[in-house]
C-alpha cells in the first residue's frame, strides 16, 4: 500500500548575504550579516510537510554532491523523518547552492546560483518500484538541466519521470522556476500532460501562456488559466500575493485569500511557494475538497513569511489555522 509524499528536483543551500548597498561593478559593498539555509522544491516542501507535524511519510529523490554541503542536507533530511535512499551524492559535480545578496534598508534580493549536481539528475536515477510514497512533487523545471533535455517519445525528459510514476501507481505534481526566458512552452507544455497537480505563479503563468497576466488582474489571469487547462489533466494552482486560485479539468476555478499577515510579521518571502505547496499537497493526498486545500496552502505559506529563510517560521498545522484566523485573509 502506498503513502506518503516523494519529492524531487532541485536540492539547494541558500547562502543569504544581508549587505549595505548593491554595488555597481567593480564598487564594494560590507556584508552586515549572513546565514545559511534549505532551497529547492523538495527540499524546501519536505521540510515544511515535517514541521507541520502530520503522520505523512516523506522521501527523497535527487542528487547533491560529495562534499559538506551534501552531508549537511542528507542529516538535515534524517533530522526531519525524510527517506533518503533515493537522494544519492555524486562525485561529478558540488552540491547546488545560491547566494543571495539581501540589501539591508529595501530587502531587494539578487541570486547567483551554482547549478550543481541537479543538473546531472536524468530519468533513470527515480525508482519507482522500490518507492512507497503515494504522491511524487518535481520541481523546479526549467532549472534541471537534463530533465529539462528532448525526448523523443514524452517530449522533455521531466515529462518522462512523471508518466513513469503515473505507470506505478502515483499521483504527481510539478513545479517551475520564474525564469526571465522564452523556454516556458517547450519546457513546460510536456510535462502538463502528466500532471495531477501544476502550481505556478502569475509570471510563469504568463510565460507560459502568452496572456499578460499580473497579480492583481484577476480577469486576465483567469482567461490565461482556462486556456492552459486545455493542456493539463488535473488541476492547476496558480498564487498571487493576495489570492490563490485552482482551475479543475470540469470547467470550475475556485479561489482563496491569503493570510492577512501585519507587515511588521513579515520577515521574508523565501520559500513561501514551496511552503504553499506544501500545505496544498498535505490537504490534497487526503482527499479533501480544493477548497480545503487552498486554504491550508495559504496558512502554511504565511507562517514561512514569519523568518527570513525558506522553513524556520513554519508552525505546526494547527497553529497556521490559528494565526490565520488571528489576522483572517485577503
Amino acid at each position: 500500500m502506498r503513502s506518503g509524499i516523494a519529492a524531487a528536483g532541485n536540492w539547494i543551500i541558500d547562502r543569504v548575504k544581508v549587505i549595505d548597498v548593491y554595488p555597481t561593478q567593480d564598487a564594494l559593498a560590507n556584508i552586515l550579516a549572513e546565514s545559511s539555509s534549505n532551497g529547492g522544491a523538495p527540499y524546501n516542501v519536505l521540510k515544511a510537510l515535517s514541521k507541520l507535524g502530520l503522520d505523512i511519510p516523506l522521501e527523497g529523490i535527487g542528487l547533491v554532491g560529495n562534499d559538506l554541503d551534501g552531508k549537511r542536507i542528507l542529516e538535515d533530511c534524517e533530522l526531519h523523518g525524510i527517506k533518503t535512499s533515493q537522494l544519492r551524492q555524486t562525485i561529478e559535480a558540488p552540491t547546488s547552492y545560491t547566494d543571495v545578496m539581501s540589501v539591508k534598508e529595501t530587502g531587494r534580493r539578487t541570486f547567483f546560483h551554482q547549478r550543481g549536481a541537479n543538473a546531472l539528475l536524468r530519468a533513470e536515477h527515480f525508482d519507482f518500484e522500490t518507492t512507497r510514497s503515494s504522491h511524487l512533487h518535481l520541481g523546479y523545471l526549467l532549472l534541471l538541466d537534463s530533465l529539462d533535455e528532448p525526448d523523443e517519445i514524452y517530449g522533455t525528459a521531466a515529462a518522462r519521470v512523471l508518466a513513469d510514476a503515473k505507470s506505478h501507481g502515483l499521483t504527481t505534481s510539478i513545479d517551475i522556476v520564474s525564469e526571465d526566458s522564452d523556454r516556458f512552452r517547450d519546457t513546460v507544455l510536456p510535462a502538463l500532460k502528466f500532471a495531477d497537480v501544476v502550481f505556478m505563479n502569475e509570471f510563469e503563468l504568463s510565460r507560459t501562456t502568452g496572456h499578460l497576466v499580473s497579480g492583481t488582474n484577476t480577469p486576465e489571469l483567469l482567461k490565461a488559466g482556462e486556456a492552459l487547462m486545455a493542456e493539463i489533466s488535473g488541476h492547476l494552482v496558480v498564487h498571487t500575493p493576495l489570492r490563490v486560485f485552482a482551475f479543475s479539468k470540469n470547467g470550475t476555478c475556485e479561489n482563496h485569500g491569503s493570510v492577512n499577515l501585519p507587515d511588521h510579521l513579515i520577515r521574508g518571502a523565501v520559500g513561501a511557494g514551496d511552503a504553499f505547496a506544501a500545505g496544498f499537497l498535505a490537504s490534497h493526498i487526503q482527499g479533501n475538497s480544493i477548497q480545503d486545500c487552498l486554504r491550508t496552502g495559504v496558512c502554511v505559506a504565511a507562517s514561512s513569511l514569519l523568518a527570513p529563510d525558506s522553513s524556520s517560521g513554519i508552525l505546526p498545522l494547527d497553529d497556521c489555522f490559528t494565526m490565520a484566523n488571528e489576522h483572517g485573509y485577503h
